[in-house]
């Protein structure tokens, strides 16, 4: 397990639900700060109401029951849900200090998310050509348990990512996940793991060291 985040990085986490218009607000000012030297790096941690978002490749035709409010996110990808029982994690790092690789980040952001699960007992995986967190399902066919979507500007990044501790699974059905229809959307609950936001941000903690090592190191291939 790693160490504690550095103190130049704040570690928030919320136990109130914030609207998704106010924390894209939130989060576009302090990456605006970051990148002006005004503030310290941050990784942000909540959930918010129901609510689809879209991304800059979002296809109107994958919008298929707008039965929540429908944001534009202004980050990459495409239509993606979030709601109680799911827990975001917005990740503001400037990556003028670390290394200028946007992939490397994207990766070593998976990265983190898929040695956290398997902390709590998930086996998680990237799948060539699917954005996104996934694994085995209780029907034994591969589904998403986490999203991954980020923003750079100047070099400061914004978004990140998304797993489904235990959200209505049904919210999913409004839209086509991430444009990928093949194949479902899974949780923590329905493997059977019942696991508090708290629980969660705790073991996403105990790794954050090991995901700033990898992507300060350019060791991308973890895990």
């Amino acid at each position: 397990m790693s160490q504690s985040p550095p103190e130049t990085v704040e570690w928030r986490a919320e136990s109130d639900q914030i609207a998704y218009r106010d924390a894209l607000a939130a989060m576009d000012a302090r990456n605006r700060a970051i990148g002006e030297g005004e503030a310290s790096e941050l990784v942000w941690l909540l959930e918010h109401p129901p609510v689809y978002t879209a991304g800059t490749s979002a296809d109107g035709a994958e919008l298929l029951d707008p039965r929540f409010e429908v944001v534009e996110a202004g980050r990459g990808g495409r239509y993606t849900y979030h709601g109680p029982g799911q827990r975001i994690g917005y990740v503001l790092l400037d990556l003028k200090e670390r290394g200028r690789d946007v992939r490397c980040f994207v990766h070593s952001l998976e990265g983190w998310v898929i040695a956290t699960l398997a902390d709590i007992g998930v086996e998680s995986w990237r799948a060539e050509g699917r954005i996104g967190i996934w694994t085995r399902d209780i029907d034994g066919r591969e589904a998403k348990i986490g999203a991954i979507g980020v923003r750079v500007r100047r070099w400061v990044t914004m978004h990140g990512f998304s797993v489904n501790l235990a959200p209505d699974l049904t919210h999913f059905t409004g839209i086509v996940p991430c444009g990928i229809d093949e194949f479902g959307v899974t949780s923590l609950e329905r493997l059977g793991i019942e696991l508090a936001p708290e629980a969660f941000d705790a073991a996403l903690h105990a790794r954050v060291g090991d995901f700033l090592a990898a992507l300060d190191g350019k060791d991308c291939a973890l895990p």
